[in-house]
């Protein structure tokens, strides 16, 4: 009988044990910081309309890209409404990793080959840090510079690059914004009319009107233009639709800026929206 009695007593304090030992466990668990949510991407395209948004393709994903912008719409029919001057703009990028992408593409402008990289350095959370910021750079090589026309030209003279800091905010399941910060640097300009560094404040917004539709708005203005400018150029200005379909986003544009690399999008903007002379184009980005 004793020694029923030592053994009920010694399974009593065992299960004891267990359960208090499991309620540690829980207070423990409990207290450990849960995970921020991350709030989804602010814009669904890679860019806004022009303007690089701060959306990143996923480790893994290659995206092909072609970009069209015709001519200049105020001509009308004698240049069938940009068809006959159209530039054109092919390339790809690649997810390195979620937070790092590369990319590179040629356009039919000074038959540019732009190369950028693209990377995140903080993510919007629901109950949490409020945006999202992404830096991006880009270098240029200008390839129809010939010597034959500039006997002095060396290959640092084809370079120029941007610079860009952006942040982002989605407000909403409609609508989003994003403001930049941008630097742009070229080795060779025309003093006349262009400039060898120019600083620029950007802002884009997206706004959801149906399942797959949302219109898009961005704006760059520079900050350093001369009083005495003789600049031929304007800030860029730019409307979009983007539409998507299934694999891939496809993005339409009225914008004043022809040329499709950053460098020249916000620095040489030769459109004025006043005088109708606006580039009417697409984006189209196919995911592997």
């Amino acid at each position: 009988m004793k020694l029923i009695k030592i053994a009920l007593s010694a399974l009593l304090f065992f299960a004891f044990t267990i359960v208090n030992a499991q309620d540690e466990l829980m207070k423990e668990l409990d207290s450990v910081p849960k995970e921020k949510e991350l709030a989804s991407a602010a814009f669904k395209g890679l860019q806004v309309c022009n303007m690089q948004s701060t959306k990143l393709p996923a480790k893994g994903e290659f995206y092909f890209l072609v970009s069209h912008r015709f001519g200049d719409l105020k001509y009308g029919i004698n240049n069938f409404f940009g068809l006959d001057n159209a530039l054109t703009k092919i390339g790809g990028i690649y997810g390195a990793a979620d937070w790092l992408s590369f990319g590179v593409s040629r356009h039919t402008y000074q038959k540019t080959y732009e190369f950028a990289i693209k990377y995140r350095l903080a993510n919007q959370q629901v109950d949490g840090f409020p945006v999202t910021i992404v830096g991006y750079n880009t270098m240029d090589i200008n390839s129809e510079l010939k010597k034959e026309l500039y006997p002095g030209l060396k290959f640092n003279n084809r370079l120029a690059f941007t610079t860009q800091l952006l942040l982002s905010r989605k407000f909403s399941n409609s609508f989003s914004g994003e403001l930049a910060g941008i630097f742009v640097h070229k080795n060779l300009y025309d003093a006349l009319y262009d400039q060898k560094n120019i600083y620029l404040v950007g802002a884009g917004t997206r706004y959801k009107i149906a399942k797959r539709l949302s219109i898009n708005l961005e704006y760059a203005a520079r900050l350093n233009l001369p009083e005495d400018t003789n600049s031929i150029y304007h800030n860029p200005l730019t409307v979009g639709l983007d539409i998507e379909t299934g694999g891939h986003v496809f993005q339409l544009v009225f914008s004043n800026s022809q040329p499709m690399n950053d460098v020249a999008i916000f620095s040489n903007a030769g459109g004025d929206w006043g005088k109708g002379s606006l580039y009417f184009g697409f984006n189209m980005y196919r995911v592997f």
